[in-house]
């Protein structure tokens, strides 16, 4: 589910461009998967909603395109609202995000 959200995969520069003073890549990378089910936690249930709504409302050919706008509207924010929690769970372990 994190991957269809659009989250970034773990680099070499560390989990999703995270580092911590002290933290090899391997703690990184355990650190941002704890946050990354976190995450997936947190918004599964705002996902599958919009992916419902989404799906009865597909074969109403005249919204179609009103339809799409607000698919892509909502996969938008749910991604949006996935990369604050991630952060904000990476942060509070003492992470911050790799200049780029």
């Amino acid at each position: 589910m994190i991957l269809m959200l659009g989250l970034p995969a773990c680099t070499g520069t560390g989990a999703g461009g995270w580092a911590k003073a002290g933290a090899d890549e391997a703690q990184t990378a355990a650190a941002y998967r704890e946050c990354a089910a976190l995450t997936d936690a947190a918004t599964r249930t705002d996902v599958r909603i919009d992916q419902d709504i989404a799906a009865s409302r597909a074969s109403d050919l005249q919204r179609a395109a009103i339809v799409r706008a607000q698919s892509e509207r909502i996969h938008a924010d749910n991604g949006e609202r996935a990369e604050a929690i991630l952060g904000a769970c990476m942060q509070g372990k003492g992470f911050s995000r790799n200049a780029k």
